[in-house]
């Protein structure tokens, strides 16, 4: 037996070179004599020998009959195969005339939906054309009247300019009569057209003047009845409905003492505790033979109450030195800032007013130390809110702005001390900066009539102010300020042409004028008593109004002798 590159193998007897196989082996006499020393028979070989040639017989019966089966098995596949193209041949026509009758049906319906919709446009297509047919009728109709219209327009054209002539010819013919008047007029007068025409103005004019002097009289005159009716019953109305308490402000607070021995106390040696309390609060000290009483002078309202809360303090305590003092009035001054704004949020809660700024609150506080001719302006104000609310509510308008505008008409006047400007300059600028309503800002402005009122609102708080600053005891002033107010006052009215004599009557709130009957008649009169309260309300200061009758009257005297 040899190796694997074609060497001879033996297998039981069989020789085979590499795996093909090589037939039966042939035998020499030393490989017989080689298998009898083994003892190996030669009929064992013989047996193995027909088995090996029978294996390549069984092989290619075996290949044969495989072959003969895989024929049947490819000859009945061709079978199946053919059956199954028949039946989807069958299949197919089958589902192809199917589908033939269904796309035929579906183009039957659609057809008919086509047919049905050119039916119905066609339909519409002859309503419409009725409808066109009508209107052009119609419109045929119409320009035959408009042809008939324009015919008779054209013939009244041409009438009417026969008439234009005509009426030309005419006027021209009066002009020449005219100037032929004028010409006789004219040498008739002794005078020319421009010099008639002049003098007729004149007295045209004169003639007009009186009559409308006459006719406004009158027509004020009513205007007034029916306006002062209305207006003294929604006053009076306003005035019924609320009354707040007559207040006088002083210049001087007092604290009391416990004891005589207190003063020695608020002096100090050498006087260095009043001193260093003066220089502290700005407020003068007067100690004298009051009894168990100290008085404080000053016409800062707020100076003047931080030195009352710091002397009260000081004296409770009894500690009085400079550097007590100094501590007594800061907190003095913080407790008196707590109070102005509970003061600001107290008036703003009474009037209903609830969603002001901080910072006008605290304005509104500072009022209650200040005062106006004797009146506290933050009660002033309170009571300008409510009477402006009250008539505003028998108006029929905003009640809450009428309020608003009340109260804060004089609020400039908490910080006007401490500014450059007007207590009005100053509070518009204060409404401005803290978004307050444009009606709130005019009312500011013209409530001493420096702007136009320009809302209901303005005129309102107007007349309150007028109202709650001119009842009797809301306001006092000094001798001297009440004497030069009305010579004042007198020499306005007596500065007027024709103006004989003046009388400032009723505490200044009348001045009757009297008039030269010989050169001012009455219809002059009116004239000049408005003149005269334009004059007094641009160059005076005063409360409340001031009413201006001028007097005119003529005496025929006779002696009887």
């Amino acid at each position: 037996m040899k190796g694997p590159r074609g060497d001879v193998l033996m297998y039981g007897g069989e020789a085979t070179l590499g795996n093909r196989w090589m037939g039966p082996p042939k035998l020499h006499p030393q490989t017989e004599f080689d298998i009898e020393l083994e003892g190996v028979s030669l009929m064992d070989n013989l047996a193995l020998a027909a088995i090996a040639a029978a294996v390549p017989v069984l092989f290619v019966g075996g290949w044969m009959t495989r072959r003969w089966i895989d024929k049947a098995k490819i000859g009945s596949a061709e079978d199946i195969a053919q059956r199954i193209r028949d039946d989807a041949e069958k299949e197919s026509a089958t589902l192809k005339k199917s589908i033939e009758l269904e796309a035929k049906d579906k183009w039957l319906s659609e057809k008919q939906k086509l047919d049905a919709d050119t039916e119905e446009r066609r339909a519409d297509i002859l309503k419409l054309e009725g409808l066109l047919a009508d209107r052009e009728t119609k419109l045929d109709r119409k320009v035959d009247i408009i042809s008939t219209k324009e015919q008779a327009i054209g013939e009244r054209e041409r009438d009417l300019g026969q008439q234009e002539r005509g009426l030309e010819q005419e006027t021209e013919r009066l002009r020449l009569l005219i100037d032929e008047q004028n010409v006789r007029l004219e040498r008739i007068a002794g005078m020319t057209a421009e010099e008639a025409k002049t003098a007729l103005l004149a007295n045209v004019e004169e003639q007009a003047r009186h009559e409308g002097s006459r006719m406004a009289k009158q027509i004020k005159e009513r205007a007034q009845e029916g306006a002062q009716k209305e207006a003294r019953e929604i006053i009076g109305m306003a005035i019924q409905r609320y009354a707040s308490e007559h207040t006088a402000e002083t210049t001087v607070s007092v604290v009391q003492l416990p004891n005589e021995e207190m003063k020695g106390r608020v002096i100090g040696r050498e006087g260095r505790n009043i001193r260093a309390f003066e220089i502290a609060t700005g407020i003068d000290v007067i100690v004298d033979d009051t009894p168990e009483a100290v008085i404080l002078s000053g016409f800062d309202r707020v100076r003047r109450e931080v030195a009352r809360i710091a002397l009260q303090r000081l004296v409770e305590d009894g500690r009085i030195h400079p550097l007590r003092i100094e501590e007594a009035v800061e907190k003095a001054r913080e407790e008196l800032e707590e109070d102005m704004k509970r003061a600001g949020e107290e008036a703003s809660f009474e009037v209903g007013i609830l969603d002001l700024h901080p910072e006008i609150i605290k304005m509104l506080g500072r009022l209650r130390f200040r005062t106006s001719y004797g009146q506290n302006v933050l009660q002033h104000s309170k009571e300008v809110a409510i009477l402006a609310g009250l008539m505003a509510q028998q108006m029929g308008i905003d009640v809450k702005l009428a309020c608003r505008s009340g109260l804060l008409h004089d609020v400039g006047k908490a910080i006007d001390r401490e500014s450059d400007g007007t207590h009005t300059e100053l509070g518009v600028e204060l409404a401005q900066r803290y978004g307050e309503p444009p009606q709130v800002i005019n009312a500011i402005a013209s409530h001493h009539e420096d702007h136009e009122a320009t809302s209901f609102y303005a005129v309102l708080a107007d007349a309150a102010d007028a109202i709650s600053s001119s009842r009797p005891g809301a306001r006092r002033e000094t001798v001297d300020g009440y004497v030069k107010r009305l010579e004042r006052l007198e020499e306005l009215a007596q500065s007027f042409n024709g103006v004989d004599k003046t009388y400032a009557v009723q505490a200044g709130r009348e001045v009757r004028v009297i008039v030269d009957c010989r050169t001012v008649g009455d219809p002059d009169a009116e004239l000049l008593a408005t003149d005269i309260a334009e004059k007094i309300e641009a160059d005076m200061e005063y409360p409340g109004q001031i009413k201006v009758v001028v007097i005119r009257e003529s005496r025929a005297v006779g002696i009887a002798k």
